[in-house]
């Protein structure tokens, strides 16, 4: 959830810190604008926090970094990924990284096992920054939280949402924090229930040492037991990347990703056709209630579900409504609209797959559109499916489907998503793939759009799997036009 938007004197601040002496130059003459418009420019530097991905004995990880090719990066630069290993000081470089790519373009592989994989702190600078991702998925074969459990590592920020969270008994819920800088975050984390704000122990904030990571147990933050709770994590000083982890008893788990800002209009893209329980968490920060359209793009456009037309959302509280088998055999999104005044809300799903001991649960937290350009990595040749939902205008969309992590050629093709309707994709396949693949989405015209990813793992008779959103990657920066004037040296 990055915030790169800059006022005119910051951004030309920011050019004069790097180049010593760049300035906007003042119209020379009254009535006559000389002044260029803003650049889009490639980032340079990109930063990724991945949590600790399991306490679990049998826990597989593998993590899959990628960097699309972008036009208009320096020649130069690198990326890689080290264990967050804690300290009062610079991060201890003495390991060697997790991951290293060698190329943009080409996706890359780690593996780690077992319960005690450490989190990891990502940076990636020059052609390896813009629209960096790594996504870290884990296989647990048995336990609390058995299944595949998958995610996208962040981008440091200081405040995030999570609905969707719980306290209950058979749900063991951790709130990950992780600080890639080289001083202490101070963190807060407050919890709503069906009732309001729950009170919690920590009236003072966490501490999250420099260069490492705090998993924080929800449940011994408050007393109440709650099925459905939302997550509120804002940090005082520093910042902080932000997951939760949610693991239940018999319904397996997933990570609940952070969900798009409050907003009165909401997308929450591709539920599996074959979801067989869908529940929708919502809440709303501002001061007043919020009452909402609730309708399901499907492959043939929007439909209001029976009884499940509106949902009323209490200032302050979390909402919760159970919507069954609402995609009835066909992939679909849930589209929230205000039905009157406009009230800032966030909101996610919890999906489950199966029947009986059989059950597997994954998360679908609102999201921002696929914008420029999208990626998200460890596509397989027969586990990975991508929907896309254009909610409010028919859009063109061309998705490209990397080489493999051991060899292949890159395989692009161009859909069009019409108006209020969700399009589970036939993905281009990479010829002659060998590994695991990247898929990015890049809009070509139209209105917005936007996606997510499922991946699908057979585990007995488990449907194990779990869905990643597909929000802007930000891999570009508007940066106002400046000249040299030496001038002012002398000023």
């Amino acid at each position: 959830m990055n915030r790169p938007t800059l006022s005119l004197i910051a951004g030309v601040a920011a050019l004069a810190a790097v180049t010593g002496f760049a300035v906007l130059n003042a119209p020379q003459t009254p009535g006559t604008d000389t002044a260029k418009a803003a650049a889009e420019l490639p980032v340079e530097r990109t930063s990724l926090l991945c949590p600790a991905p399991s306490t679990s004995d049998l826990a597989e990880t593998t993590y899959t970094s990628f960097t699309p090719v972008t036009k208009g990066t320096r020649s130069d630069g690198k990326a890689e990924l080290r264990a967050a290993t804690g300290g009062t000081g610079k991060q201890d470089k003495a390991g060697k990284p997790v991951l290293e790519p060698k190329e943009p373009g080409t996706p890359v592989t780690g593996d780690a096992s077992g319960g005690d994989s450490p989190a990891l702190v990502g940076t990636a600078e020059g052609r390896f920054a813009p629209g960096w991702t790594v996504q870290a998925t884990t296989k647990v074969t048995a336990g609390t939280g058995r299944g595949l459990q998958g995610v996208n590592c962040t981008a440091p920020d200081t405040e995030f949402w999570f609905p969707g969270a719980s306290t209950a008994a058979d749900r063991t819920d951790y709130v990950h924090l992780t600080n890639p800088d080289d001083s202490a975050a101070v963190v807060d984390i407050e919890l709503y229930g069906e009732d309001g704000a729950l009170e919690t122990n920590i009236p003072d904030g966490i501490t999250v040492r420099p260069h490492s990571t705090e998993p924080v147990l929800l449940s011994t933050l408050v007393d109440e037991k709650q099925t459905d709770v939302t997550v509120h994590v804002t940090v005082r000083s520093g910042r902080v990347g932000a997951a939760v982890q949610a693991l239940d008893d018999k319904l397996g788990g997933d990570w609940i990703a952070a969900a798009a800002d409050p907003a009165s209009g909401l997308v929450l893209p591709g539920i599996p056709e074959d979801a067989t329980a869908v529940r929708l968490i919502a809440f709303t920060p501002g001061g007043a209630d919020a009452d909402l359209k609730l309708q399901l793009a499907s492959p043939t456009g929007l439909i209001s579900p029976a009884g499940n037309e509106t949902l009323h959302v209490k200032s302050g509280m979390t909402s919760a409504v159970d919507l069954g088998d609402i995609t009835r055999g066909e992939a679909g999104s849930v589209v929230l609209t205000p039905t009157d005044r406009s009230v800032p809300v966030v909101a996610a799903l919890r999906v489950v797959r199966g029947k009986g001991a059989d059950q597997e649960t994954a998360f679908i937290p609102a999201t921002r559109p696929v914008g420029t350009r999208a990626s998200v990595a460890e596509n397989t040749a027969k586990g990975s499916a991508l929907s896309l939902t254009a909610p409010t205008a028919t859009a063109q969309v061309k998705v490209t489907a990397s080489a493999g992590s051991g060899g292949g050629t890159a395989a692009s093709k161009t859909y069009t998503i019409k108006k209020g309707t969700t399009q589970r994709i036939e993905l281009p396949a990479p010829a002659g793939l060998k590994g695991t693949y990247a898929l990015t989405v890049e809009t070509v015209s139209g209105g917005p759009v936007h996606g997510s990813r499922t991946l699908t793992a057979a585990q007995g008779d488990v449907p194990a799997f779990t869905v990643q959103a597909l929000p802007d990657d930000r891999g570009t920066v508007e940066v106002p036009a400046a000249e040299e004037d030496l001038s002012v040296l002398q000023k």
